[in-house]
């Protein structure tokens, strides 16, 4: 059998999935790539963390309940999940177990968290600790930092916004430096002005992030869930995919204006156009001339966006939340326009083969999703086939894909069956595809007590699984 090394690295534009806010639960990642037949570069996960405040750490909707609430953001702080880490916290549940699954399943980590800027700075570098372990993580401190609605907004001023923002990033960043820091802010939000909002407070925020972003609402109903959009009201707003994308490429340019000229990774992380305004068929209209845009105009100033969000119990996601069962979604019309979307070249990571073939056992160096090494199998396929599964000797954690679609193998499990592979895009005649091997960490988490575990994650593949492929029923 041919056995040859392969490289995963950059999409032209990575794409984040968001999954699990103030208005949706977390969805498993085997479900999430069941349905969407591919891994994220990340999948971005949104927590709160405001250990000095009365009530914590129970969820704000919960511990400071009221019938007075008519804004999601009026509780005392922010009514996301609350981190359980931090000082005097472990890393035993949220969303630590949740980050553990993300990464077991190859990919990164995008940590959104709400700060209470007046934490100390030990409270800091106990949040760098409980992310070192984890790889590359990208953590977005008190986004949309130029708004006026969330607690750390309403607590201090905006030039204290943006000093916590640059002590809190440098703290967390010497205690775990595979940790890259974004800083979110408006940007460019009137095209008739060069400046952005709030520029002179937040302009120290550019240099001292890794990365930079903004977030981007085609259409978005603020007011929700405590009112309905409805012609002339004022809880919500539409704009138009042309201007969105100015505002973001003109917001990239200040920002790299503010930074000396010196170009940083621009983001988009949270994107989408509320189906609340829009209804499911022009959301998904949105989305996809949006993502046309940027292949259209080969816009490699712009590096990420994460759609907001999988599951969503208002109309922002992919699947909106069945008011019956919490547990089950209901398939949006914009989740088949971005499954199409994120299996185009623009967007996919780039996979490369290298030079001769490997030989048993072989070291598969995991870095991160955009910079891992893996195994590639090539495959004669004479048609269609009926069967095709593999059968596993090693508790390997693995991702795998074949002709277009990922899937898991967890430590534990001997068989993977591939004909999903062939559902939605069987072959027409003989064909010669490549099964492709990957090997993330296997507990989510990397050994540090390793050379370079903070950043690699190793695994030594022993034997290669044993292919069943059948082109006919077992019985005629």
């Amino acid at each position: 059998m041919e056995v040859y090394r392969i490289h995963m690295g950059k999409a032209k534009c990575a794409v984040d999935l968001g999954d699990g806010s103030e208005r949706g639960e977390y969805v498993d990642q085997d479900y999430i790539l069941a349905k969407m037949g591919r891994p994220h570069r990340s999948i971005s996960l949104m927590y709160c963390y405001y250990p000095l405040d009365e009530g914590w750490p129970g969820r704000a909707s919960v511990v400071h309940a009221s019938p007075d609430v008519s804004f999601a953001w009026d509780y005392p702080y922010d009514d996301y999940f609350t981190y359980k880490g931090g000082l005097g916290g472990n890393t035993d549940g949220e969303p630590f177990n949740y980050m553990r699954e993300i990464r077991q399943h190859g990919q990164d980590v995008s940590l959104t968290l709400t700060i209470d800027p007046h934490v100390s700075d030990e409270h800091l570098a106990a949040i760098g600790e409980d992310l070192k372990s984890f790889g590359r993580v990208f953590l977005r401190i008190n986004h949309e930092a130029t708004g006026n609605w969330f607690s750390f907004n309403k607590r201090c001023t905006y030039q204290e916004v943006a000093d916590f923002f640059v002590r809190a990033s440098r703290i967390i960043k010497e205690h775990a430096p595979n940790v890259q820091t974004i800083i979110c802010i408006g940007g460019i939000e009137d095209l008739s002005k060069e400046e952005m909002e709030k520029e002179a407070e937040f302009a120290q925020t550019i240099p001292a992030a890794d990365i930079w972003s903004v977030d981007k609402y085609m259409a978005l109903h603020w007011g929700w869930p405590y009112d309905v959009a409805e012609h002339g009201g004022t809880t919500h707003s539409r704009g138009t995919v042309a201007d969105t994308y100015e505002k973001t490429k003109r917001s990239f340019e200040r920002f790299r204006y503010l930074n000396g000229g010196v170009e940083k990774p621009m983001t988009m992380a949270e994107f989408n156009a509320d189906g609340d305004v829009t209804g499911p068929y022009e959301q998904a209209d949105m989305v996809k001339e949006f993502c046309d845009t940027l292949e259209r105009e080969q816009a490699d100033w712009f590096s990420a966006f994460t759609f907001y969000q999988f599951r969503d119990r208002g109309r922002l996601g992919l699947e909106i939340e069945d008011p019956n069962n919490a547990n089950v979604g209901i398939t949006q019309p914009v989740l088949d326009t971005y499954k199409e979307i994120i299996q185009r070249d623009w967007f996919r990571p780039q996979i490369t083969r290298q030079a001769g073939e490997v030989q048993l056992p072989v070291t598969l160096r995991w870095s991160n999703s955009e910079d891992a090494e893996g195994l590639e199998i090539p495959l004669h396929f004479e048609k269609n086939p009926t069967f095709c599964e593999l059968t596993f000797t090693e508790e390997s954690n693995l991702m795998l894909e074949l002709n277009g679609k990922w899937f898991y193998k967890a430590p534990k499990t001997k068989t993977v069956d591939l004909m999903a592979a062939f559902f939605e895009k069987p072959l027409q005649g003989e064909a010669d595809l490549t099964l492709k091997i990957f090997a993330p960490p296997a507990t989510g988490e990397n050994d540090l007590s390793v050379k370079d575990g903070l950043y690699h994650c190793d695994t030594v593949l022993h034997e290669l699984p044993q292919i069943r492929i059948r082109f006919a029923p077992v019985e005629a």
